[in-house]
């Protein structure tokens, strides 16, 4: 076993009696030692429930042969975070999360490791970690919250952001705000729509490191989901016995599986970042064109929310992303042969059929004879920006506008509150992306309060949008402008062409006008100059690389 590095031989008598220290006996050291890592925290409400979904995964260890051993790690809170400068951090908590797994994992020499995340960046972060340090690995997720409930229509927290608008705008008062403010998220879990932590939670049993139900089955059925970890923690030591490893696991078709079921749920936009960045642990390149190429073949089959009125264990009910995988069988972009935890994809889905067809369209009925999230390119974006093409209202997928830009997000949402943004316009929110925010932060702030005030404008950033944003949102743009990009270039009333069904972004502006500015361009001083932000700035690649550290 790998971990008889720490506890064979006379010459690891010492570390013997440390695990001693702990509890542990000669018998439970003969055993494969597991470790839990659990991002249990009291600031997130997908994690506040961990505890026991940790209890339940050592049971499960315990149970097949294994030695649990629990330790932490960490976890931002992207809603909380949202709208000021600790939004800086969570894109940036990814690469901290991965990093501590892998010197937790090595430093120890465990066999095995379960993962227990729930929220948005740790679960890609876990799912990276599990690439790059290639032990047996399996994740179990929290769960997704259920949605709540206001004069008998579901909402969640996507609603409470943009009820801001609407209470700018006297559509709603403030004692309304108030009583759905305290009835939109009813208990623990990840944010009730298909939102980024319920999205990747299902990239996850798409790829083949979790079990069928992790990304559906709601946190509040906590008598399922304790049997869920259960399974699992029996899971890991199976992999361990065959030494059954990630890489073995996350294939290059195993990616493309994910890909072409984010495409059919209209998963949130920043799968375009995680999914590559987790394919470079696995060592396999996932470029941004990959992502187009499946859209093309792919069918939008659910409606979820912020896209439509569905929730998460609306889609659990449905049949889940078992039944999904299935219907996509018809279109030949699911490769059955990839490999899971617990056998091929094509074993797991083998049984599964679609019981609400309401919520799981057939590729016959589809809301789109393609995917969700569509890819654009132009002269505003050569390497790439990234929309979710299934949110964006029917009369925006062809639009051009005048820009109206911003160098940060405050002053762009001051903006917007205070008026100054009219239909016809492109709001431009720029220096926001992975090196120029630095972090990247997400824009659910500013898209939100457009919705809510009913505003039909596009906005585009090369910072990234919340899987709650819905509307005419292009983020991502590549390359970023703290870069020299030309979303850097752009000026106040220049014209802007969106077509997103012709995948085009184009600045209406010479080639001629466009060198001109280049050349009187000068990169601002950094945002933030000490500190882990300041290091992860230097470090970071473009958002169509996956934001990964160089």
């Amino acid at each position: 076993m790998r971990s008889d590095i720490v506890k064979k031989g006379s010459t690891r008598t010492a570390h013997r009696t440390l695990f001693h220290a702990m509890g542990y006996s000669d018998e439970d050291l003969e055993k494969p030692l597991i470790g839990i890592v659990n991002a249990f925290n009291e600031i997130i409400p997908g994690h506040m429930h961990l505890r026991e979904i940790a209890q339940a995964v050592k049971l499960g260890v315990a149970a097949a042969g294994g030695t649990p051993i629990e330790f932490p790690a960490i976890g931002i809170c992207d809603g909380i975070a949202m709208g000021h400068d600790g939004m800086k951090y969570p894109l940036a908590s990814r690469e901290l999360i991965c990093d501590s797994i892998e010197a937790m994992a090595n430093g120890h020499a465990f066999d095995g490791l379960v993962m227990i995340p729930n929220c948005d960046k740790i679960v890609p972060g876990m799912l990276m970690a599990a690439g790059r340090v290639n032990i047996p690995a399996v994740v179990v997720s929290g769960g997704p919250m259920q949605a709540g409930r206001y004069k008998g229509k579901d909402i969640s927290v996507s609603t409470m952001f943009e009820a801001a608008g609407k209470l700018e705008s006297g559509q709603i008062t403030e004692a309304e705000m108030a009583d759905m403010e305290n009835k939109a998220c009813p208990g623990c879990g990840s944010c009730a729509g298909l939102f980024t932590a319920n999205t990747m939670n299902c990239m996850t049993e798409v790829l083949g490191m979790g079990l069928p139900g992790n990304g559906t089955i709601p946190a509040a059925y906590f008598g399922a989901r304790r049997i869920l970890a259960k399974k699992a923690g029996a899971v890991i030591l199976d992999l361990v016995k065959r030494d059954i490893k990630p890489r073995d696991i996350m294939t290059q078709e195993s990616f493309e599986n994910a890909i072409a079921v984010d495409m059919a749920i209209g998963g949130s936009t920043n799968t375009v970042l995680h999914l590559p960045a987790i394919a470079h642990e696995a060592g396999i390149e996932l470029p941004l064109q990959k992502f187009d190429e499946i859209s093309k073949k792919a069918a939008y089959i659910c409606k979820m929310s912020p896209g439509g009125s569905y929730h998460m264990q609306d889609l659990g009910e449905a049949g889940g992303i078992c039944a999904v995988m299935k219907e996509l069988t018809k279109l030949g972009i699911i490769h059955t042969e990839a490999r899971t935890v617990t056998g091929s994809i094509g074993e797991r889905i083998a049984h599964a059929v679609i019981e609400r067809p309401e919520v799981i369209h057939t590729v016959e009925t589809a809301y789109m004879h393609k995917g969700g999230i569509a890819i654009l390119s132009g002269n505003l974006a050569p390497d790439g920006a990234v929309i979710k093409e299934s949110a964006v209202d029917a009369d925006l997928l062809v639009y051009t506008g005048s820009a109206k830009c911003f160098n940060s997000e405050e002053a762009a949402i001051t903006a917007i509150m205070d008026g100054q943004i009219h239909e016809g316009d492109v709001v431009v929110i720029r220096y926001e992306g992975p090196k120029g925010g630095p972090g990247m932060r997400e824009m659910l702030n500013p898209t939100a309060v457009i919705t809510g005030m009913g505003l039909k404008v596009a906005l585009l950033t090369d910072g990234r949008f919340s899987g709650a944003s819905r509307g005419a949102c292009i983020g991502h743009i590549s390359p970023e402008a703290m870069e020299g990009g030309p979303i850097a270039l752009i000026r106040d009333g220049d014209r802007i062409a969106i077509d997103i069904p012709g995948r085009k972004l184009e600045l209406c502006v010479s080639d001629e006008e466009l060198a001109a500015r280049r050349a009187a361009w000068k990169q601002p001083e950094p945002k933030v100059k000490s500190g882990y932000l300041s290091r992860y700035a230097k470090l970071v690649t473009s958002a169509n690389t996956g934001a990964v550290l160089e």
